[in-house]
C-alpha cells in the first residue's frame, strides 16, 4: 500500500503539559483511519497539529512525500488536506450554495481586479467552481437545501454540508472531527454511508477522530486508541476495542480482575 500520511514521534507541549507525547502513525492511500481516545487524549490536539493551527514541539508531518511540518496554516488546503470540525463553523446567515463556494478558495487563480471586473476569466472560473459544488450537492443530495440559508437548516443538515464544504476543496486527505456530534442514531448511520462513499467512490483518504465506536467499528480500515497523548494500541477496530489497555483507559480498574 501506499502511505499517503506519515507522523512521526510528533509531540506538543503546552506549559508543563506534554498534550501529545511522541505519537508515530502512518495513513495508507484510500484508508478510513480512526483516532479514539476519552476526552483529554490528545486526538483533536493532533488535528490541530495536522491542520498547522499548532505547531509541533517535535517530530515531523508528511503527506504526499512532501514534509508540511512547517508549512504555514493557510497553505493546508492547497496541499489536498481538508476538515471538518466538531462544532459546525458555517455562515449562518449564507446560503448552503453561498458556504460551499467558500470551500472553493484553494483553487482561485484569477486576480482581484478581474474578479471586481468580472472579466472572462473570472466568469470560466465561476462557472467551473458551481460546477464543482452542484457535483458535490448531487453527491450528498442536498438539492433541495441549496438555496436555504445555514440558519433553517436542521443540525443533522448543517453535518452533511459542513462535510460538503470540505469536499469542495477537492482534498487528497480529509480529517473529520467527530462527525457523529450531536447527531441521533438515524443521522449517524446515515453518516457512516456518507464516510464511506467518500472512500469507495471519490478516492478521498479519511482520518477520523470519533467517540461513537458503532461509527468506528462501520467506517474504520484501522485504529489507533489515545490516552494522556500516547498510544495505546493500533489495529482493526475489534483489536483495538478489546486490548486491555483500552478498556482500562476507558472504564478505569483492573481489567483482568474483573475478567
Amino acid at each position: 500500500m501506499t502511505v499517503l500520511f506519515k507522523a512521526e514521534d510528533i509531540s506538543v507541549r503546552f506549559g508543563g503539559i506534554r498534550a501529545v507525547d511522541s505519537v508515530s502513525f502512518d495513513v495508507n492511500k484510500g484508508e478510513v483511519f480512526s483516532i479514539i481516545g476519552p476526552n483529554g487524549a490528545g486526538k483533536t490536539t493532533i488535528f490541530n497539529l495536522i491542520s498547522r493551527i499548532y505547531n509541533t514541539t517535535e517530530g515531523k508531518l508528511t503527506f504526499d512525500g512532501q514534509d508540511f511540518t512547517h508549512t504555514p496554516p493557510n497553505k493546508i488546503a492547497g496541499l489536498g488536506i481538508a476538515r471538518t470540525f466538531q462544532n459546525i463553523e458555517l455562515f449562518a446567515n449564507a446560503s448552503l450554495l453561498q458556504n460551499l463556494l467558500i470551500g472553493r478558495h484553494c483553487h482561485s487563480t484569477v486576480g482581484i481586479l478581474s474578479q471586481m471586473a468580472f472579466l472572462p476569466s473570472a466568469r470560466r472560473a465561476e462557472l467551473q467552481h458551481r460546477e464543482k459544488v452542484e457535483d458535490v450537492i448531487a453527491f450528498l443530495g442536498l438539492q433541495r437545501y441549496r438555496d436555504t440559508l445555514i440558519a433553517n437548516l436542521p443540525y443533522g443538515v448543517r453535518k452533511v454540508v459542513e462535510l460538503g464544504r470540505a469536499l469542495c476543496t477537492e482534498p487528497k486527505l480529509l480529517l473529520l472531527d467527530e462527525p457523529s456530534s450531536g447527531l441521533n442514531v438515524e443521522e449517524t448511520e446515515g453518516m457512516g454511508f456518507w464516510i464511506e462513499d467518500i472512500k469507495k467512490d471519490l478516492g478521498i483518504t479519511v482520518i477520523m477522530v470519533e467517540h461513537d465506536m458503532a461509527l468506528v467499528s462501520q467506517v474504520s480500515d484501522r485504529v489507533m486508541a489515545l490516552n494522556y497523548g500516547k498510544v495505546l494500541a493500533m489495529g482493526t477496530s475489534h483489536e483495538v476495542q478489546t486490548h486491555p489497555e483500552v478498556i482500562r483507559a476507558y472504564i478505569g480498574g483492573d481489567v483482568e480482575a474483573e475478567a
